[in-house]
């Protein structure tokens, strides 16, 4: 009775989550923030609820700890990551297994593969795919080598057997284990130790995969898909703390157009969406796979460069000022920016490093516009 509440809560919860970010996709930028906050509160109130079904779901186990070991922790964690990590060890730990692969559903229709006590290549070779039939409980495959000289101690894989994840009835992936030795294979105390782990694994992966799209959509900019001021303040938090931890470079970016309001008032504010719509899809262009784009309000936007210096960022701003102004918009004509640039000092905070590198955009917009300005520069 408990497991099926379990069930039935996250499934409504996660169903909310999911709804809440299509809303932050379609909402324009004056939504974003009250739709993630409320994507944040729901996730908060999920993690509660979890924790507190799980600890009642252990409570009530009476038999075969050890079978049951790491139940509340699957159902608890919304994190796509957790989750594999913990299918992973929990698999790991079964009598027998050397190597275990996790191959499932990722977000917005990626695939998930994951491994431990394995190189990827290995797994490459080894995966074994299940037969969408719900009749079948598991796969068991024999590998046979043609050279005689692989021995016992030979770290090659000897046999595996390959369980289904699913959730909601539905095919979602698989759960494989190996073994590296010559004993034979699983022995059925251990085959059905590792189907349970799959029947538990199966939801936890579909629940994670679901939240993280709707996390991820309440963190895009619903007008230029760039990210939004929440996912920005977010992501300079950590990433200060972590150029901090780890002393390391960090600069900021903050542009904004030159004489936008001119724009509107020229074009209108749903021609002028589209120039934003451009100027986002511009500067994407040019910026490293590393940094992270963001719109952080009207007409301007920042960049996050993780491990760059305050001479590297302000190289990339010029490079994003030359791809806005090399070839006029349609119906507006060359369009320029001003920017300012940053670099993170010992003791900033994210809103100290924020602040100066805002600072260094107004003096360039003051120092008559179309131009960078990094923080220490005379203006």
């Amino acid at each position: 009775m408990v497991t099926v509440v379990l069930i039935g809560a996250l499934g409504v919860a996660v169903a909310l989550a999911c709804a809440g970010g299509v809303a932050a996709w379609r909402a324009r930028a004056s939504a974003d923030d009250r739709v993630a906050e409320a994507v944040a509160s729901l996730a908060a109130g999920m993690h509660e609820t979890m924790r507190d079904l799980a600890g009642a779901l252990e409570g009530a186990q009476t038999t075969s700890r050890r079978r049951d070991a790491g139940l509340p922790e699957l159902a608890s964690s919304l994190e796509l990551d957790e989750v594999t990590e913990r299918t992973l060890e929990q698999a790991a730990g079964i009598p027998g297994v050397d190597a275990v692969l996790v191959d499932t559903a990722g977000p917005e229709g990626t695939r998930l593969m994951r491994t431990i006590g394995m190189l990827d290549e290995e797994a490459a070779r080894t995966a074994v795919p299940v037969p969408d039939n719900d009749n079948i409980r598991a796969v068991e495959v024999t590998f046979h080598y043609r050279i005689d000289d692989v021995e016992n101690a030979s770290p090659v894989v000897r046999s595996g057997v390959v369980v289904p994840l699913r959730a909601d009835g539905l095919p979602i992936g698989s759960l494989a284990a190996f073994t590296r030795t010559t004993a034979g294979r699983l022995a059925d105390v251990e085959l059905d130790e590792l189907e349970r782990l799959a029947q538990r694994a199966g939801p936890a992966f579909e629940n994670a995969r679901r939240y993280t799209e709707a996390r991820s959509l309440a963190d895009i900019d619903a007008l230029t898909t760039v990210h939004n001021r929440r996912y920005f303040h977010e992501t300079l938090a950590r990433e200060v703390a972590r150029a901090h931890r780890h002393h390391r470079l960090l600069s900021l970016i903050v542009l904004d157009l030159d004489n936008f309001k001119a724009i509107n008032d020229k074009i209108g504010h749903l021609a002028g969406d589209g120039v934003l719509t451009e100027i986002a899809e511009r500067t994407l262009s040019v910026v490293r796979s590393a940094d992270i784009t963001c719109r952080v309000g009207g007409d301007e936007f920042a960049v996050i460069l993780p491990e760059a210096g305050a001479d590297d960022a302000s190289l990339l701003a010029g490079r994003i000022a030359r791809a806005i102004a090399g070839r006029p918009i349609p119906g507006v004509g060359i369009l320029t920016v001003s920017a300012g640039v940053a670099e993170v000092r010992a003791g900033d905070t994210p809103a100290d490093l924020f602040q100066r590198a805002d600072e260094a955009l107004y003096r360039a917009k003051g120092s008559g516009k179309g131009r960078t300005v990094a923080d220490g520069d005379a203006g």
